[in-house]
């Protein structure tokens, strides 16, 4: 959150406070804001490539911990036609695309029963449909989109996902990652919206022996790189990987 920066930086939506003094995120998010003190933000992550869908899917997904199981179906079009990281899944569990905390406990479910890695899809496709992928006119998303759907879905379903692990004691033995594979623009765009931006976001860490209540790294006055503490994906692979014993 920006809340200091001028109108085209800063946004429509404005900070709330959390239960962790000095943590602020989004006003789309005020069930999270409950929750801070049970993770991490990691908000210097950046990548080289380019900055299309296919690119971040792929450094995010791949990796020696590829996916035991897809909630609730391997990723569409998103763009460029290219894969996105996700053909080395063992198996495609079926859910409702349009019920993300629905598949928040299906992911959960799964991890009881023994399945050592599940992803959850938010969305199948960036095309037709509320997504992340606000470029601010159709077939892409809007701010509206974000305000009435994306970021309700999000907050129900992570905070649900949360709360329910830390109830039956095993988020601490449990790794959560909601993470995108980049960022949008600092500067809105002409249409309303934001662009693909790989330059800088955030990643939120949860259980698995994260230290919750805390920040790392941060971004510049208008969020556009990494101030200090650069993280890649490849360091969020070994975070994810010593987590969950691969290292």
């Amino acid at each position: 959150m920006k809340p200091d920066a001028p109108s085209e930086i800063r946004g429509p939506f404005r900070p709330i406070r959390t239960n962790v003094p000095g943590i602020e995120i989004s006003e789309l998010f005020p069930r999270m804001a409950r929750h801070a003190d049970k993770y991490a933000l990691i908000r210097s992550v950046h990548h080289d490539g380019p900055a299309i869908h296919e690119t971040g899917l792929q450094l995010m997904q791949t990796g020696p911990f590829s996916n035991s199981a897809i909630v609730p179906c391997v990723l569409g079009n998103m763009g460029c036609n290219l894969p996105t990281g996700q053909a080395d899944s063992r198996r495609v569990v079926a859910g409702s695309v349009d019920d993300f905390e629905q598949n928040c406990r299906l992911a959960r479910r799964l991890t009881e029963a023994g399945t050592r890695f599940v992803t959850v899809n938010m969305f199948d496709t960036v095309f037709g449909k509320p997504s992340w992928d606000a470029h601010g006119s159709r077939p892409f998303s809007t701010f509206a989109d974000y305000k009435n759907h994306v970021g309700p879905a999000f907050d129900r379903g992570f905070s649900t996902l949360l709360e329910e692990l830390s109830n039956s004691g095993r988020l601490e033995s449990t790794l959560v990652v909601a993470m995108g594979e980049f960022g949008r623009s600092p500067r809105i765009n002409p249409a309303g919206g934001r662009d693909h931006w790989p330059q800088c976001w955030t990643v939120v860490l949860a259980g698995g022996g994260i230290q919750g209540g805390q920040i790392h790294g941060s971004s510049d006055r208008i969020g556009a790189e990494p101030r200090d503490n650069p993280v890649t994906p490849t360091d969020i692979a070994a975070t994810i990987h010593e987590s969950v014993g691969f290292l």
